[in-house]
């Protein structure tokens, strides 16, 4: 016998006369009758634990992956539908991409089936589902002569000629040729057939590297004569940027010769308007490859940016390499059926995953400063931690009763401040992280503990007790097996949770600061005022606000809201977009019209560090998405970096991101 199944999944939104509805229909296309099995399906939305299952019974649910069976006695025919509908969700579907993503059925036998998914089909809603890229057309006459992203300083260049074949880089000293030869890398990686750099032999067009003292740390002068250019730079990232820029401009005028030039004279000046210009990268929800990491990396620096955040531990998995504790990626870097952490965001039932080797690690983070980037590795605790608790049951409280549940739906999920093995295990593992990313930068998240968080543990009743007093602690213990967290992370400022969780912030970032490196943190992390304002920064995440509001309170900060910067929002408000929503919508020119620097005070703006885009990966299991989520948006945040924002210009950003290198290649059919 062959099983076979074909599943639909169907979204009807509340009405008037009824409930919401998650519609699942199974098709048996096999030739024998199945009987006693179930159906398990994962997407980014989540039914709802108290839902309703109308003709089914749910067995499992572990925050978006769900295991239901159909009721007792059931015989699922040959070519019959088993259809069930779920009257609750953790939110409503906003988009094509919310419903489910993977789908498996467990046979009696204890055999699991694959079953290929299609979207989720939205009621009313008949558009062509949008995929990939969206493309920006090059125009036949530009604002502006040359296709630089991001826009200079000062653009003051003279005269045109026919674009150079390619670059022969003529370094001189060490930082040159150290910026000549990552420069040469990079462009032979993003446009191989291109050969953009190439010996006088091959026509290549004499490219002088220089180092002149007293320019800014990433500044350059790109000086043009008639049939040659010279890079002047105090610092081999400056000499790098420049290199960049004139890698533009050729591309620019290679590739579209009647609306952009190359200059046979002047000089363009240039300088980042801010010193942080970063994307962040969520490995843990869907997992990429050192390949894949290293080539994002590879398209941000020629972006001009200079700080990889990478998102590396996460409730769905744990994916770096840490000699002390192999479980962690034994058994947290893995998601299947039967195993500890079951299919998740799109993995199906064979087991899926991956991590990071400490080998691996060294050569990404080497490749990244050869770029100018520096590494900024995340282990987000104390909240956000199911997977490693899995791997590491003794880190929690032998004691701890009830159950308290994240926004993702996640149980149980957070290491307990008040339980002492947990610190020995924070600091190996700190002791390790900080020793392969020289950077000296340690990521501890902090964010979106639940307000009940460890109400059952003896241990963080005695600890609350002891630092805010016996109402505190009987305040916490009134939140014992409170699920909650349905509908929005929970604001914790103030509470018993905010109270210890700044102690457990304190105590490592005073750890991590006694290995001489900085702290960074979500916004959650200043809460109490948990972490020296000298030696850390925050990111403010979740509106515009409270940027300016931690700035004015003292905390270097680094804005990315996710109604504009968080590149898993949807481009648009479409069921046909992809995506997710709980922020809102942001397409390419509001993402590149958003301005960091607005709401701060003189005082607050000294804080501001710069800007970050955030690449959540829960709706990336097609990287059809990754590409239409991340470009051009991605480039509207960089140049929103480093241009100053009176010389931004979204007619003349549009005219040339099309010349702009996406990830995998998937371009939209509009």
């Amino acid at each position: 016998m062959t099983a076979k199944f074909s599943l639909v999944t169907t979204w009807t939104p509340a009405s008037g006369s009824e409930p919401l509805g998650y519609g699942l229909e199974l098709t048996n296309i096999g030739d024998e009758p199945v009987s006693n099995f179930q159906l398990g399906f994962s997407g980014p939305a989540r039914v709802d634990p108290h839902a309703t299952l109308e003709n089914g019974k749910l067995l499992k649910r572990l925050s978006n992956h769900t295991l239901i069976a159909p009721p007792d006695g059931y015989v699922l025919e040959p070519g019959a539908t088993w259809t069930s509908t779920a009257r609750g969700l953790s939110y409503g579907l906003r988009h094509w991409s919310d419903g489910a993503n993977s789908a498996y059925v467990v046979l009696e036998n204890g055999q699991t089936v694959v079953i290929p998914t299609k979207p989720t089909q939205g009621k009313g809603h008949n558009s062509p589902l949008l995929k990939g890229t969206a493309k920006f057309p090059v125009p036949a006459k530009a604002a502006v002569p040359h296709s630089i992203i991001p826009w200079p300083k000062s653009v003051a260049t003279t005269g045109q000629r026919i674009a150079p074949a390619g670059l022969d880089l003529q370094p001189q000293g060490e930082a040159a040729n150290r910026a000549a030869a990552a420069f040469a890398g990079l462009v032979h990686d993003l446009f191989a057939v291109e050969a953009l750099v190439r010996p006088a032999s091959e026509a290549g067009m004499p490219v002088h590297i220089t180092e002149k003292v007293g320019m800014g740390a990433e500044a350059y002068e790109l000086a043009f004569s008639e049939n040659s250019a010279t890079i002047s730079a105090s610092t081999r990232q400056g000499m790098f940027y420049g290199l960049v820029t004139l890698g533009h401009i050729l591309r620019g005028a290679k590739q579209y010769p009647h609306t952009f030039t190359f200059p046979t004279g002047g000089v363009i000046s240039d300088e980042p308007g801010f010193a942080f210009r970063g994307s962040h990268l969520d490995v843990a929800r869907q997992f990429y490859t050192g390949g894949e990491v290293s080539q994002l990396i590879k398209i941000m620096a020629w972006n001009k940016m200079n700080k990889f955040h990478w998102h590396l531990t996460e409730d769905e998995a744990w994916r770096i390499e840490i000699d002390a504790y192999p479980a962690l990626t034994e058994v947290a870097a893995w998601r299947g059926h039967g195993k500890a952490l079951p299919p998740l965001l799109g993995s199906g039932p064979q087991p899926t995953g991956g991590f990071y080797s400490k080998n691996v690690i060294r050569q990404i983070v080497a490749l990244a400063d050869s770029l100018g980037i520096a590494v900024i590795p995340e282990v987000d605790m104390p909240g956000h931690f199911y997977a490693a608790l899995q791997a590491l049951p003794e880190l929690r409280d032998p004691n701890e009763q009830g159950e308290y549940q994240s926004v993702q739906g996640f149980p149980n999920n957070s290491l307990n401040p008040a339980h002492e093995p947990v610190y020995k295990f924070v600091e190996t593992v700190i002791d390790e992280v900080l020793e392969m990313f020289p950077a000296g930068i340690f990521h501890l998240g902090a964010d979106e503990v639940p307000l009940a968080a460890w109400s059952g543990s003896p241990l963080a009743l005695d600890m609350i007790e002891k630092i805010a007093g016996p109402a505190m602690r009987e305040k916490h213990a009134k939140q014992f097996n409170q699920l909650g967290n349905h509908h929005g992370a929970d604001e914790i400022e103030g509470s018993p949770t905010a109270i210890i969780q700044a102690e457990f912030i304190k105590r490592v970032h005073k750890y991590i600061a006694s290995k001489g490196a900085v702290t960074g943190g979500w916004e959650e992390a200043a809460h109490g005022d948990a972490v020296d304002k000298k030696t850390s920064y925050v990111i403010g995440w979740r509106n515009v606000e409270i940027n300016a509001a931690l700035a004015e309170r003292g905390f270097d900060i680094v804005v990315s809201p996710g109604q504009r910067y968080y590149l898993d929002m949807a481009n648009g408000i479409s069921w046909a977009e992809p995506g997710a929503g709980w922020a809102g919508w942001s397409g390419p020119q509001e993402t590149y019209e958003f301005e960091a620097r607005a709401g701060f005070s003189e005082e607050g703006l000294k804080h501001l560090l710069g800007i970050q885009s955030c690449i959540w990966s829960e709706s990336m299991t097609d990287r059809a998405i990754f590409d239409r989520l991340v470009f051009p948006r991605l480039s509207a945040i960089a140049e929103a970096g480093w241009t100053l924002p009176e010389r931004k210009s979204w007619d003349r950003f549009k005219s040339m991101v099309g010349l702009m290198p996406i990830m995998y290649g998937n371009w939209a059919a509009e």
